[in-house]
């Protein structure tokens, strides 16, 4: 015998079905993903243009079901993108304006990653006679020659470890700038484009420089003096200054790529067979 249910009653039962199915596919996901949950991490054009983070991110992702969103900008622009909290992540490389920012009460604690280290980049026929390993002779002479250099000008950690090495060669290049010293104001791919075109030196990170295809007549002349090493840091943006800031998923993400997992998840990232990225989480704070 067929029941003969109120219409009304059917469409609550259908209603009530649908929302059981929903919430059960909803416990089949982890919960931060159930909870459309993303973070936000201001990081340098560095580990960006690289290629790290698309080895990295999918990883830590895949083991919390949290999305990371980068803004890939100079370390100076996501300080202050930080500092505005507009991030809830900054993922950098200039300890120095690293422990301002935690100083001035907009980063909660920071915490060493990775480093790798810095090259100098220029002409396979090294006009200025650079080719060696001390960053400030190298300089020197590259100045004392005039010979184009593309700085990116951008108040990234790579510009401000430039502008450390020229304060002690004893030179401003930016005096002169208009001959020789070219400043792009953009990050570490166009700026490598520019040297490429202008057959000029530059300073790189030498992450980038190992995926940068467009290398034209330029190599590495200058590499392997201690001063030229590049420390990567990660903080938690203050919730204390900004409360919207996603503080338990934003630490996750930090605690994730300082963990054996995460540090693992860094050597492994190579390129051509070369590791771009050395871990060294714990090392210092």
């Amino acid at each position: 015998m067929e029941m003969n249910l109120p219409r009304a009653f059917r469409r609550f039962s259908l209603a009530w079905v649908a929302a059981a199915t929903a919430a059960s596919a909803l416990l089949a996901v982890p919960p931060a993903q159930a909870q459309g949950t993303f973070i936000t991490v201001a990081s340098t054009t560095s580990t960006e243009q690289s290629g790290l983070f698309k080895h990295l991110l999918p990883e830590f992702t895949k083991a919390s079901g949290i999305e990371v969103r980068v803004v890939a900008l100079g370390t100076g622009q996501a300080l202050d993108m930080g500092r505005r909290g507009d991030a809830d992540v900054v993922f950098v490389h200039d300890k120095v304006a690293e422990e301002k920012f935690v100083a001035d009460g907009f980063g909660v604690k920071r915490f060493e990653v990775m480093y790798n280290d810095f090259v100098i980049v220029g002409p396979k026929s090294d006009p200025a006679k650079a080719r060696g390993k001390d960053v400030i002779e190298g300089l020197k002479k590259i100045a004392a020659a005039k010979a184009p250099f593309a700085s990116r000008a951008d108040k990234s950690g790579t510009h401000a470890a430039e502008m450390r090495y020229w304060k002690a060669a004893g030179i401003d290049p930016t005096v002169d700038k208009t001959t020789w010293y070219r400043e792009t104001g953009s990050g570490m791919g166009p700026t490598l484009n520019t040297a490429a075109g202008m057959n000029a030196y530059a300073l790189a990170d030498r992450g980038t420089w190992l995926s940068f295809k467009n290398r034209g007549e330029l190599e590495v002349v200058v590499e392997g003096d201690k001063r030229l090493f590049n420390q990567y840091g990660v903080m938690l943006v203050n919730p204390a200054k900004h409360a919207h800031v996603k503080k338990e998923a934003g630490q996750r993400f930090i605690d994730w790529v300082i963990s054996p997992e995460g540090q693992k998840a860094i050597a492994a990232y190579k390129i051509g067979g070369e590791q771009l990225f050395f871990p060294n989480a714990g090392s210092g704070s």
